[in-house]
């Protein structure tokens, strides 16, 4: 039986090449990110009042970061 984990002639552990991103991921990065805001908007209200303290992050950085996270996995083959 051969194993199909090794080799492949791309580099110790790499699964595939790197990519650079197209025009289709940005425009769904922004449509994510447009649609996470009024969400992250409500969270991040709701962090305010009940720790009575500023969170770290405002809700455009949580937004950035929800877009970034399910954008890729859209894309993934």
């Amino acid at each position: 039986m051969s194993d199909h984990t090794a080799g492949h002639g791309m580099g110790q552990g790499a699964s595939h090449a790197h990519r650079t991103p197209k025009v289709e991921f940005y425009v769904y990065f922004a449509l994510i990110f447009l649609v996470a805001i009024p969400f992250a908007t409500v969270a991040w209200a709701f962090g305010l009042v009940r720790d009575r303290h500023l969170p770290v992050h405002g809700p455009l950085a949580r937004a950035w970061r929800e877009a970034g996270a399910i954008t890729p996995a859209i894309f993934r083959p």
